[in-house]
C-alpha cells in the first residue's frame, strides 16, 4: 500500500488540464458579450444598479468596474479594461472585444489538442507585426500650425465622443475640450481640468472657463454683505481655521479671583482678530480657506470689502494655486506679498440653481474648468466620463501626434496585412495567425451588428475594398450613418495611433496569460481561523469597553 501524500488543504478546489482553460476562456466570452453591444456610435448603454445607486453607461472600463466579477481568469479583461483607460483614456471596449475574440478564436485549436503556447508563440509575432504596421500607416499631424492641430484635435474628440451618450452634441464638447487641453501647458497635470455638474439646463448650456471656478462654499451671516466682483484681486489662501475655538488641548485653569475670567475670554477674542486683522494687512481682496472661515471673519472681512470663502475644497484651492501663483499658508505670520495670487477678474455668478465663484484671466494659466448642464445626474455623470476620455484622448493626441483611420478600417487593413502575411509561414503559425487576423475583424462586424447592419455584406465590400492592389482600400471602414463603407479618413472618423497599439499589445498579453493557465487552485478559507479571528475581535471589544469605563467622567483627576 502506498501512503496517501496530501498536499493541499481539505476542501482546496483543484481544476486541470484542457477543461478548466475552456472554462476560462468561455467565462472571458461571458463578459465580453456584456460589453459588446456598447461598442460604436450607435452602441447600447447599460444600466448598472449597486448599492451606490444607479449608473447609466456606455463606457467599456466603468461597465467592468461595476460588474463586480469574481471569476479569477474574468478579472484580467477588468484590468486591461482599466489600464487602457488610465493609459489612453479611450478604447476600453475594443480591448475587451478583442481580448475576447482572440481567445473565442484560439478555443477550437485548444479543443483539437494543440499546445497553447504554441498559440501564444503566434499571437505575440502576430501582435508585433500589427503594431509595426500600424506605424506604418499612421499619419502625422505634427508641424501644423495651433490653429491647423486645433480642428484636426477636435476631429480626434469628436470621434470618441460619437459612441458616448453626448455623441448628439460632439461638436461643440470636441471643442471645448480642445480648447481646455490647449490652455493646459505640455507637462500639466490632468486634475487641472476641473469638471463641475450642474443640475438642470440643456447640454449646451455648459460652458468652459478659462481659469477656475467652484460652488460656492458653505456660508455664515455677513457673506450677503461682501463684494462680489473685483478686477485684479489679490488672493490669500489658506490652510487653517479662522474661527473662535476653545483651547483644543484639555488644559486646566484655576482662577483664584473671578475677574481674571475676563481676561482669559479675552485672550482668545484677541488671538482672532489678531489673524483676521494680519489677513486685511496682507492687501489681499479675496481670502479662501480649506477650512472653516467662522461668522466672526466673516462680519469682519465684509466690513472691510473683502470677499472670503472657508470649507473650500482641496483640489480646488489647489487650482486656484496654480493658476493665481498663490501659495497655500499655514499660517497668517508674515504674510508676504510674494505668497498672494492674481487675477484679472473674479466674480460669483448664478449657474443653474447653484452659485459659482469664477476666476479669470489668471497669469499661471495652466488650467481649465468645464461646467456641465444637464437633466438627469446620471446623464451628466456619464457625460462627465464621455469628456474625461475625450481629454484624454487629446491629451495623448498632443504628445503622440500621430492619427489612424476609425470606423473599422484599420482594423480591416491589419487582418488583410496578417492573412497575407501568413501564407509565406509554413507550419502551425500559420493557422494561429490566420485566426488572429480573422479575430482583428471583430471591430468592424460589431459595428455594424450595433447600427443594425448587415454585418456580412458589409465586411464583404470592405474585404474586397482592402484587398486592391493600388492600396486605396486601406483608408475604408464602416459607414455608419448610411450603411455600406466609406474612406473614414476623409470623413474624419480619427483615432490616434497610440490608442490602437495600446489596445492591441493589452489584448494580446491579456488572451496569452489565459492560455497560459494549465490548473487552477482555489483556497478554502479555513473556518476555524476565521472563527478564532471574530473571537480575539469580540474580545478586544469587550476589553476596551471595560478600560473605557474605568476612566469615564465620574473619575477625580489626580
Amino acid at each position: 500500500m502506498q501512503p496517501q501524500i496530501i498536499l493541499l488543504k481539505e476542501g482546496t478546489d483543484v481544476s486541470q488540464g484542457k477543461a478548466q482553460l475552456i472554462s476560462n476562456i468561455n467565462a472571458c466570452i461571458a463578459v465580453v458579450d456584456v460589453v459588446r453591444s456598447t461598442l460604436g456610435p450607435r452602441g447600447m448603454d447599460k444600466l448598472v444598479h449597486d448599492d451606490k445607486g444607479t449608473t447609466i453607461s456606455n463606457d467599456g472600463a466603468t461597465i467592468m468596474k461595476l460588474l463586480d466579477i469574481v471569476h479569477p481568469a474574468a478579472k484580467i479583461l477588468v484590468d486591461i479594461a482599466k489600464s487602457q483607460d488610465s493609459e489612453v483614456g479611450d478604447g476600453t471596449t475594443t480591448v475587451v472585444l478583442l481580448a475576447g475574440e482572440f481567445l473565442r478564436e484560439a478555443k477550437p485549436f485548444v479543443e483539437d489538442g494543440v499546445h497553447p503556447q504554441l498559440i501564444i508563440r503566434a499571437f505575440r509575432t502576430a501582435a508585433e507585426l500589427v503594431v509595426k504596421k500600424v506605424k506604418e500607416l499612421a499619419v502625422s499631424i505634427e508641424g501644423k500650425s495651433m490653429d491647423e492641430k486645433k480642428s484636426l484635435l477636435e476631429k480626434c474628440a469628436a470621434t470618441t465622443l460619437s459612441s458616448k451618450l453626448v455623441g448628439g452634441e460632439k461638436d461643440f464638447f470636441a471643442k471645448m475640450v480642445v480648447d481646455a487641453v490647449a490652455s493646459l501647458g505640455p507637462d500639466s497635470r490632468l486634475n487641472m481640468i476641473g469638471i463641475k455638474k450642474v443640475q438642470g439646463g440643456t447640454m449646451r448650456d455648459s460652458f468652459l472657463v478659462n481659469g477656475v471656478a467652484f460652488k460656492k462654499t458653505f456660508s455664515y451671516a455677513g457673506f450677503e454683505q461682501q463684494p462680489k466682483k473685483f478686477d485684479n484681486p489679490k488672493i490669500l489662501l489658506l490652510n487653517l481655521e479662522l474661527e473662535l475655538k476653545s483651547e483644543k488641548e484639555n488644559a486646566e485653569v484655576r482662577l483664584s479671583d473671578p475677574t481674571q475670567y475676563q481676561t482669559i475670554v479675552d485672550a482668545e477674542w484677541n488671538i482672532i482678530y489678531e489673524k483676521l486683522d494680519k489677513c486685511v494687512k496682507s492687501g489681499a481682496k479675496i481670502v479662501l480657506s480649506r477650512l472653516a472661515i467662522g461668522d466672526l471673519g466673516t462680519q469682519y472681512f465684509a466690513d472691510r470689502d473683502i470677499f472670503c470663502a472657508g470649507r473650500v475644497m482641496e483640489e480646488d484651492l489647489q487650482r486656484v494655486a496654480s493658476a493665481t501663483g498663490a501659495s497655500v499658508q499655514t499660517t497668517v505670520n508674515n504674510v508676504i506679498p510674494d505668497v498672494l495670487g492674481q487675477c484679472e477678474f473674479f466674480e460669483e455668478r448664478q449657474v443653474g440653481n447653484e452659485r459659482f465663484n469664477i476666476f479669470t484671466g489668471c497669469p499661471g494659466g495652466e488650467t481649465a474648468t468645464i461646467v456641465l448642464r444637464g437633466g438627469a445626474d446620471q446623464f451628466i455623470e456619464e457625460a462627465e466620463r464621455s469628456l474625461h476620455d475625450a481629454i484624454m484622448i487629446v491629451r495623448r493626441a498632443l504628445k503622440n501626434s500621430n492619427v489612424v483611420a476609425g470606423g473599422g478600417a484599420i482594423d480591416m487593413e491589419l487582418s488583410r496585412y496578417l492573412r497575407q502575411h501568413a501564407r509565406t509561414i509554413a507550419g502551425k503559425s500559420q493557422l494561429f495567425i490566420n485566426s488572429y487576423a480573422k479575430a482583428l475583424e471583430v471591430i468592424p462586424r460589431q459595428l455594424c451588428d450595433n447600427a443594425g447592419f448587415d454585418a456580412t455584406d458589409v465586411l464583404n465590400k470592405l474585404r474586397q475594398k482592402h484587398a486592391l492592389a493600388s492600396g486605396e482600400g486601406a483608408l475604408y471602414g464602416v459607414d455608419i450613418n448610411n450603411g455600406g463603407i466609406i474612406d473614414t479618413f476623409s470623413s474624419f472618423v480619427w483615432e490616434p495611433s497610440v490608442v490602437k497599439i495600446n489596445a492591441l499589445t493589452a489584448a494580446t498579453e491579456a488572451a496569452s496569460i489565459v492560455l497560459s493557465v494549465d490548473e487552477t487552485i482555489k483556497n478554502p478559507k479555513s473556518e476555524a481561523a476565521q472563527g478564532e479571528a471574530m473571537g480575539g475581535r469580540g474580545m478586544g471589544r469587550g476589553m476596551g469597553g471595560m478600560r473605557g469605563g474605568r476612566g469615564g467622567r465620574g473619575m477625580r483627576r489626580r
